[in-house]
């Protein structure tokens, strides 16, 4: 039974379930790309409750802590109070650092760091990673601000209603900057990879990565794809007889 399929059974059994819907989580992911166009995917480990042995790009939820970062603000604010576009764009940059090394973050508003795979930049992600350090104070101890203005909002999805963990989810594109390289770094992910976008949709995934792709895919470039005019309002996803519909 392929994803899609695996979510109309969801939905069928919610519906006879007669269950209220839970809230959804604010959280954000990240379309980490590098010329031509390739973007890079981590696959979810089997154990996973959420997206189990799906390929992803990186993210996850925000943190209570991320409204404490200073920033470079984009131009956008994502449709948000400006506590929220911030605490978004924090847990983007945090969970691209977490997930792959790569830290959009810099000195000041015209630099973004060089190589930060070394040995302590490594022991600082696993804090991170950990909790035991908020991405904040990392920021802020090191004397750097978070460049959010690297961010490109791409999309919003939200999770079904008929699913048992929802997020309200904000799609970014982000250049992999000069210098940096991700790393395999384990944890939630059993496999990771650069992919051209045009050639990754054999890959087991949920609808909205699916469909980013493939609209990523159709700009042509990454310079293209950083300058379309995108429109942010929520998609949620919905079952219409035997079709998931969005």
């Amino acid at each position: 039974m392929d994803p899609e399929e695996q979510l109309v059974e969801h939905a069928r059994r919610f519906a006879a379930s007669g269950a209220t819907p839970v809230a959804p989580r604010l959280a954000a992911t990240v379309l980490l790309l590098r010329p031509p166009l390739s973007v890079y995917l981590i696959r979810r480990v089997r154990t996973m409750a959420f997206a189990a042995n799906m390929y992803v790009f990186p993210g996850g939820t925000v943190d209570p802590r991320d409204t404490d970062v200073e920033w470079i603000a984009p131009a956008h604010r994502l449709g948000l109070p400006e506590p929220q576009a911030r605490a978004v764009a924090c847990a983007a940059v945090r969970e691209v650092f977490e997930e792959t090394g790569v830290l959009l973050a810099g000195r000041n508003a015209d630099d973004v760091l060089p190589d930060v795979s070394t040995g302590d930049w490594e022991q600082a992600r696993r804090a991170v990673e950990s909790r035991e350090v908020a991405f904040a104070d990392l920021l802020t101890g090191r004397g750097l601000v978070l460049r959010a203005d690297l961010l490109v909002p791409w999309s919003r999805w939200i999770t079904p209603e008929f699913e048992p963990r929802r997020y309200d989810t904000f799609f970014f594109l982000a250049r992999l900057p000069d210098g940096q390289r991700t790393r395999d770094v384990g944890g939630e992910a059993s496999h990771a990879v650069w992919i051209p976008a045009a050639e990754a949709a054999h890959l087991p995934m949920l609808p909205p990565t699916r469909v980013t792709l493939a609209q990523v895919a159709a700009a042509g470039s990454i310079g293209a794809a950083l300058a379309a005019d995108r429109d942010v309002t929520p998609v949620e996803p919905r079952v219409v007889g035997d079709r998931l519909v969005y």
